[in-house]
């Protein structure tokens, strides 16, 4: 009752800003109108804007981060002892790595920044391991990020910064619980966009999604510059997406490019939803603008789906070859890739290689995303026993799966079906499509066909005695 009452004087809140000159866009994400703009204050140079921001864990643009590294570099070479400046560049690299995708060349690079920093300075340095967590977690080596944090956190338990890391390595374990208390410390400690966003995320991964809303709304509101609320507005455009609002989710994706053209994510983002608003050559272009500054596996997959879902078999192969070609890059510079290409090998390829890349990958680090594409790659492999069990652990509720994915469902109903088990594949097949109809140009179609051949649910005086 009481969060409701929050989120109800936040909605009025929000409301009363847009007659004064505001816009609340969807999501409840305030934004002021041209003319009608706080003061402007002074803005910092570009290289110190980026430095704060890196430091704390912000989205910083591109152009300022490269500001930053020149001078960072500039001022390790006249002081090779000063362990500060290097944990700045790696963090500097590991944000510009995250933004290009260009891995192989920059987490290395990170990585002797943040070892350097702890030859110079071998005691009381938890800038640096809180530096090696994120790189790790930028990795997706959940296991050396908890190890790092957690070491960070023994060396200063108040540093606010150490618990982000905290939580994305519990999450990526897939150890919820921990995530949760990770979050409550760090909100106790520190407040702020940064610390508003990380708890959208957290909410959103239990199922709070009013909470998960309004601390992202808060989030984009209180960003400080730019590239840290296009950011937060992708973000919100990824929830909105997520709960197959397409709309909302454009305009959200389209804001966040207009404040920072180099939001790769946003326009990623765009081609989403433009494709499930049937605006195909405007999804196109918004791909492969996303793919040409930042060719992530993902985008790539998602690309070539919307191409053999327009029958386009060759264009697809293009983006599948981009793919492996991806993954193998960035393992270059100690990437994990093996969630998205085991998705990938489960739909395009070789279930059975899939299956045993995502056996190792759920031995090391078993979260709620490795469970489901495990699962669905046994289902493609043909073994619905097993992995119905996992679709289970990606979709229960009571025990982790509360994210409300619209794919997770489709991939355990898909296996239900395969088991004929019709009442239960029905029912997450239906509950798939309410989450979100357009949830896949390729998987959506087939959950609405296998729908109708289950046909409705038996009435009660039609079952068997």
């Amino acid at each position: 009752m009481e969060r409701e009452k929050v989120s109800w004087l936040r909605r009025r809140l929000l409301l009363v800003g847009s007659l004064v000159g505001c816009l609340v866009l969807g999501g409840g994400v305030l934004m002021c109108l041209p003319g009608d703009e706080p003061a402007v204050r002074s803005a910092p140079a570009a290289g110190a804007q980026a430095g704060t921001a890196v430091r704390a864990g912000v989205p910083a643009a591109l152009p300022d981060l490269a500001v930053l590294i020149g001078e960072r570099e500039s001022r390790v070479r006249a002081h090779p002892r000063d362990a500060r400046s290097w944990t700045v560049l790696a963090a500097a690299y590991v944000e510009q790595g995250r933004r290009t995708a260009d891995a192989a060349l920059l987490y290395p690079k990170a990585e002797q920044a943040l070892r350097t920093s702890l030859k110079v300075r071998p005691k009381n340095n938890a800038e640096a391991l809180d530096g090696l967590a994120a790189l790790a977690n930028a990795r997706r080596d959940f296991p050396a990020a908890l190890a790092f944090g957690e070491a960070a956190r023994k060396l200063a338990p108040a540093r606010w910064t150490t618990y982000p890391q905290l939580i994305d390595a519990y999450t990526g374990l897939g150890d919820y619980k921990k995530a949760r208390k990770a979050l409550d410390r760090l909100t106790a400690l520190h407040s702020g966009p940064a610390v508003r966003a990380r708890a959208a995320g957290v909410y959103w991964e239990r199922g709070r999604r009013e909470d998960a809303q309004a601390a992202l709304a808060d989030a984009a509101a209180g960003a400080t510059a730019p590239a840290e609320q296009a950011a937060w507005l992708e973000r919100a455009g990824e929830f909105a997406w997520e709960r197959g609002e397409r709309e909302d989710a454009l305009r959200h994706f389209q804001e966040a490019v207009r404040l920072d053209p180099d939001q790769r994510a946003a326009q990623a983002g765009q081609g989403r939803a433009l494709a499930a608003l049937g605006r195909t050559s405007e999804a196109l272009s918004a791909y492969r603008t996303a793919l040409a500054r930042q060719p992530l596996p993902q985008y790539a997959l998602e690309l070539g789906e919307l191409y053999e879902s327009l029958g386009l078999a060759q264009a697809a192969r293009v983006q599948y070859d981009l793919l492996r070609a991806r993954v193998r890059t960035d393992a270059a510079g100690g990437v994990d890739g093996d969630l998205v290409l085991g998705l990938f090998e489960a739909d395009h390829g070789d279930p059975a290689s899939a299956v045993r890349r995502l056996r190792a990958e759920w031995r090391r680090q078993p979260g709620i995303p490795v469970a489901d594409a495990l699962g669905w790659a046994l289902h493609r492999a043909g073994d619905d026993k097993e992995a119905v069990k996992f679709a289970a652990i990606a979709t229960d509720r009571v025990h982790g799966g509360a994210v409300h994915s619209a794919p997770y469902l489709y991939h355990r109903a898909m296996t239900e079906r395969s088991l004929r088990q019709d009442g239960p594949a029905r029912r997450h097949l239906q509950e798939a499509l309410r989450i979100n109809p357009y949830f896949s140009p390729l998987l959506a179609p087939a959950a609405r066909a296998t729908l109708t051949e289950l046909g409705a649910e038996p009435a009660p005086a039609d079952l068997p005695e």
